[in-house]
């Protein structure tokens, strides 16, 4: 018989660099003390720690709310830390949430809530909250957070796509526009600005272009008719397709051989994408073809504005 419950995964960015640094001891060391804070914080919160999984851990609430409030405390106080330390040692937190029915076996969980939170835990940025649409349902926005949606996303095991929010944690930024009425602003009919609010740059081998959200989709390739041509065999002819899709730009891959796409300049938490798609946001760097472990790998950089 299936619980339902909510799914916390979190996971820290950036902890194949500090191993490098520190050294095995005391990385080890550092990454216990923080995963073990998060373990107490969701207890603090109500929740059960399931287990940790190296630099990630696990754990279940039974309550939405509870989830919510113990991620936003977990990402405010962390990220306060983060400032105070040196760059090349920050590990910033990234957190997937997911409520739906899970089975308990031998106190492990399992399900399709612990899938979509593993999921969104691995897609979403550094210092960013992704949530499915079940974990927000009953949830009220508290101060200083709000709910952004990022659209629908396929999850890898599922046959319908997840509908996927942001959680804006941070008090002093706000990512939602006030709408007013009155007269369309020049600049936005010119196209000097895209109205949509979103634009990506591409670049590869020193050939860059701009794509505004009523440019999409685009699609990148070998052959000369696609929209940003990457001349390289292991290329498909038309190997993945960006759309605008909801308020987010998503990465499709339709090629032969795979898509591998890494957020910041950080090794450790790529993504495979192979006939599966993800959002893209921030600065990043697309693997064509084959993973970034092969030096001659083409690669295009992207930066989401």
């Amino acid at each position: 018989m299936g619980v339902q419950t909510t799914v916390v995964f979190t996971d820290l960015h950036g902890s194949t660099a500090v191993f490098e640094a520190l050294g095995n001891a005391r990385a080890t060391e550092t990454v216990t003390q923080i995963t073990t804070w998060i373990g107490k914080q969701c207890v603090s919160h109500g929740g059960t720690v399931v287990k940790t999984l190296g630099d990630g851990v696990l754990a279940m609430f039974s309550e939405e709310q509870s989830a919510v409030a113990a991620v936003v405390e977990i990402q405010r106080v962390h990220f306060k830390r983060l400032l105070r330390t040196p760059g090349d040692l920050r590990m910033p937190i990234r957190i997937g949430v997911a409520s739906g029915e899970v089975e308990i076996v031998a106190g492990d969980c399992y399900g399709d809530a612990v899938n979509v939170a593993s999921r969104l835990c691995d897609l979403s940025g550094p210092n960013q909250i992704w949530a499915n649409a079940a974990a927000l349902a009953k949830v009220d926005e508290a101060k200083g957070v709000t709910f952004r949606i990022l659209g629908p996303i396929n999850i890898r095991g599922r046959a319908e796509p997840c509908t996927v929010y942001q959680i804006e944690w941070r008090e002093e930024e706000s990512t939602d526009f006030l709408t007013m009425q009155g007269d369309l602003d020049p600049t936005y009919a010119s196209g000097e600005v895209d109205a949509l609010g979103r634009e990506i740059e591409l670049s590869y081998l020193g050939y860059t272009k701009c794509f505004k959200s009523f440019d999409l989709p685009v699609h990148i390739g070998r052959v000369r008719n696609v929209e940003f041509v990457v001349n390289d065999p292991r290329v498909s002819r038309t190997h993945a397709r960006i759309e605008w899709r909801n308020g987010s730009l998503v990465l499709v891959d339709v090629s032969s051989y795979g898509s591998w796409v890494r957020f910041g300049a950080s090794p450790g938490s790529d993504i495979l994408l192979r006939r599966e798609e993800c959002v893209l946001h921030g600065r990043g760097e697309l693997a064509l073809g084959a993973s970034f472990a092969d030096a001659t790998v083409p690669t295009v950089t992207f930066s989401v504005t």
